[in-house]
């Protein structure tokens, strides 16, 4: 049996993206790569998944160490589909990414490539989520490109516990700009948002989502935070934790408790 590491590579920008190209480059250093992401950019979609209509998938390429698919679904939706459908073996390491676009703070509650990541760390797989933080399309991934090498030997030869996956979030600068990573908290922020409502040319009226990131951390930015990482120069990198629960509430909640004898007690 091949022994060599199989390598997921998904994103939510679509199948054409710059960034997914870099981390497919980037992966076969390490594996086999099987690649899988939509036509068109899933930005936004967190983790939904598609049940009201048939998912479809379709081999676009193959060649000796790297498979790249398409489908119709979702980033969650294509991890499902190559865990359960595509592939003969569950991957040792799932990548997703390179994100146009940030996703530190609670864009990560947004982010479909993240939600990707998380996926993975639920099924028991070691995952990264890569995001730079430009949206040009034409963003170069150079800077990038070597960052995600460093984190995913890093991960390669420590294995991240169960539950856990990586939200890593690189500047947009060129390398020698960057000052380094930072193991950082998500900051305290969350995206204000506003509707500009517009007329159509028919004359019917719709609205367009609008806003702007509101950072909820002390004046100096929240040191050790993501925000304050990324503003500085540094990567960030998050652990993220698929589970939710707020463990210092519960004890503080449980005079809400309680337990109703019945009929057969």
């Amino acid at each position: 049996m091949d022994q060599t590491p199989l390598i997921l590579v998904t994103n939510d920008d679509g199948i054409q993206a710059g960034g997914m190209e870099a981390l497919i480059s980037v992966a076969r250093r390490f594996g086999n790569v099987v690649a899988i992401s939509s036509r068109e950019p899933m930005s936004g979609m967190s983790h939904a998944i598609t049940i009201k209509v048939p998912l479809r998938v379709k081999l676009i390429s193959e060649e000796p160490g790297l498979k790249r698919f398409i489908t119709n679904g979702t980033p969650v939706d294509g991890v499902k589909l190559v865990f359960n459908s595509l592939s003969n073996r569950k991957p040792d390491l799932l990548l997703a990414g390179i994100n146009h676009g940030s996703n530190s703070s609670s864009s990560v509650l947004y982010s479909g490539t993240m939600a990707a990541a998380m996926e993975g760390a639920i099924n028991h797989i070691p995952s990264i989520g890569f995001s730079l933080l430009d949206f040009d399309p034409a963003a170069d991934f150079s800077a990038s490109a070597r960052i995600a090498e460093e984190v995913i030997q890093y991960v390669m030869e420590r294995p991240l516990p169960d539950g856990v996956c990586l939200n890593v979030n690189i500047p947009a600068l060129p390398s020698p700009e960057i000052r380094g990573i930072r193991i950082c908290n998500q900051a305290n922020g969350y995206w204000k948002e506003e509707f500009e409502k517009r007329t159509d040319p028919n004359g019917a009226e719709y609205f367009w989502l609008t806003g702007f990131f509101h950072n909820r951390e002390p004046e100096n930015g929240g040191e050790g935070t993501d925000e304050w990482a990324l503003k500085n120069g540094f990567v960030s990198i998050v652990p993220i934790n698929t589970d939710l629960t707020a463990y210092d509430v519960m004890e503080k909640m449980k005079s809400l408790e309680y337990s109703q004898t019945g009929p057969n007690d």
